[in-house]
């Protein structure tokens, strides 16, 4: 089949946006596997298709690298309101996407009168750990975990996926390709997990690397840089409202008094291309 579709990274953050509007992707976890790959494929963390939906403006799947399904993509859905706007599929600056951690509202923020940022209300976080989920009851704030041989201090936090967060190290100098994977599939996460590594800069400045489940480290995590404020704030360790410096740049967190969450940052368009993909079962292998 052929499959068409447009290029986004928000803070390198990359993903590919497939219209699934008139026609619905077959195959979707092989084609993400298939077309993700770095050096097989056109390289990205993931797909994300765009479908109607009845109960927003949009709904949105997004699949990870390895074609896992993903609840949520903090840098993913900006680039999704930048996708419909730009195509004139709305002619609203505020749009509302359905995900499959419910209904999320986008601000497109414009510059010349070319959408450049978003805001994205992504709702109050889930701090109960069994609804994160974790292995435990109550909040996980700064509780003790073992993992790749060392003890962690780590916090828990949903964003429509479960994070978890430590302040323990700086995030410059760990070797991610070899902690990462300890953390993801740790038992106490057993739908997985993301990890967020923060240096507290200052109360409004935290730096961060993400270690992403089904995807390794990227240059970028929307919903894990909202966990970390979240987080931050919950422990005492920074504001309520902050900038998250990541490897592929920076988001605006601010963690508001009535709970829920804004994230802002920016979305760019890379390239549209079209490829041949052949499905084989669980397989997909791009043709040409």
């Amino acid at each position: 089949m052929r499959v068409t579709f447009t290029k986004y990274h928000g803070c390198e953050n990359d993903y590919l946006f497939v219209d699934c509007t008139q026609q619905p992707l077959p195959s979707a976890p092989a084609v993400s596997r298939a077309l993700s790959h770095r050096r097989a494929g056109v390289g990205s963390d993931g797909i994300i298709c765009i479908y109607p939906s009845t109960t927003a403006d949009f709904r949105m799947e997004m699949y990870n690298a390895d074609g896992s399904r993903g609840q949520m993509c903090g840098n993913g859905i900006r680039g999704f309101g930048k996708f419909v706007a730009d195509r004139g599929m709305t002619k609203s600056d505020t749009v509302r996407v359905e995900t499959d951690a419910g209904v999320k509202t986008l601000a497109l923020l414009r510059r010349g009168g070319a959408i450049e940022r978003v805001t994205v209300d992504m709702g109050a976080p889930i701090l109960e750990g069994r609804e994160i989920p974790v292995a435990a009851d109550g909040r996980v704030l700064d509780r003790k975990l073992e993992v790749a041989g060392r003890t962690w201090t780590v916090s828990c936090v949903s964003m429509g996926n479960p994070h978890c967060v430590t302040f323990d190290a700086d995030p410059d100098g760990l070797d991610l390709e070899k902690i990462g994977p300890g953390f993801e599939r740790h038992p106490f996460f057993p739908e997985r997990v993301n990890t967020e590594f923060v240096r507290v800069d200052s109360p409004t400045h935290l730096t961060m690397r993400v270690w992403e489940r089904g995807s390794g480290e990227t240059m970028a995590c929307g919903t894990g840089a909202c966990a970390v404020v979240v987080a931050a704030a919950l422990t005492g360790r920074a504001e309520r409202r902050a900038v998250v410096a990541l490897r592929g740049g920076d988001l605006e967190i601010d963690y508001r008094s009535d709970g829920s969450v804004l994230m802002t940052g920016p979305t760019v368009e890379v390239f549209t291309a079209s490829v041949d993909v052949e499905v084989d079962g669980d397989n997909a292998t791009i043709r040409g």
